[in-house]
């Protein structure tokens, strides 16, 4: 068997990828080989797609790229959640090609979290935070924060009785705690998202109530699919309704010269 760091990728030296990712290079070129070596073994990436890291994996990332840049040209704060960032994308390809942005990946797992932690030490992203929490843990912290009801619509059991504390106001109402993550220590997201963006998590009939409720008005959740994606609104039409979402629609995005171009499925919040 040939070790997995003897293994050449099929775009090590193009051109394409200084032409693509720019200053990110020297960032991403770390985390390219940090995938090739221990991507396969750890359970991230599959063992056909050691040779082809950058393109299916890196430069399929940052085909966002422009799409959030664009979305949050006019805003203050560029923050950007990534739900289900598991290896890293495209949450890692797209904090190292946005630095000015602010980037939290959200990840279940405990051991994807350990790894995403390694790749932003290694990396020396700056603008990356890490939490071990499902979507509705981020909603309920944000909708708790920002004091609104009914933010969390259709994303399915956002309470958590762990997160719960008993006891009323003066005012009647329930009076709560930090909601915690899956390792209890108090989630710090205080205000919705710029951008939400995702890969490969869920179809949109779910993953609608997950993401659009992060986000905050004029934001928009920038999502990487398959074919299928112009389906998956169709059939997601009233949970993308529901949840605030308007203007869904699939664009084709760029991801190299000469490379096949991917889908990027976008749904503004209302």
């Amino acid at each position: 068997m040939v070790p997995m760091s003897d293994v050449t990728d099929e775009l090590d030296d193009s051109p394409i990828l200084e032409e693509v990712l720019g200053d990110a290079l020297d960032k991403l070129r770390v985390f390219h080989a940090k995938l090739a070596e221990e991507g396969e073994p750890r359970g991230l990436i599959g063992p056909r797609d050691v040779g082809i890291i950058w393109e299916r994996h890196i430069l399929n990332s940052a085909a966002i790229v422009p799409f959030v840049r664009e979305s949050t040209a006019n805003k203050q704060f560029k923050t950007v959640a990534d739900i289900g960032s598991g290896g890293g994308f495209p949450g890692i390809v797209a904090a190292a090609c946005l630095p000015d942005h602010q980037f939290t990946l959200v990840e279940p797992m405990e051991r994807r979290i350990e790894w995403l932690n390694e790749c932003v030490a290694d990396m020396e992203l700056e603008n990356v935070t890490v939490v071990r929490a499902r979507a509705n843990e981020m909603i309920e912290a944000i909708v708790g924060a920002s004091g609104t009801q009914g933010g969390n619509r259709g994303n399915g059991n956002a309470r958590n009785g762990r997160n719960g504390k008993g006891g009323r106001n003066g005012r009647g109402a329930v009076a709560r705690g930090p909601v915690l993550d899956l390792d209890g220590k108090p989630i710090q997201a205080r205000h919705p998202f710029a951008v939400v963006t995702c890969r490969a998590v869920a179809p949109m009939t779910k993953l609608s109530g997950w993401t659009l409720p992060l986000l905050e008005r004029g934001g928009c959740l920038v999502a990487l699919k398959g074919r299928s994606a112009q389906e998956e609104i169709e059939k997601a039409s009233k949970e993308i309704a529901k949840c605030g979402g308007v203007r869904p629609r699939v664009v084709n995005a760029e991801v190299g010269p000469g490379l096949e171009s991917t889908h990027v499925l976008m749904v503004d919040k209302k």
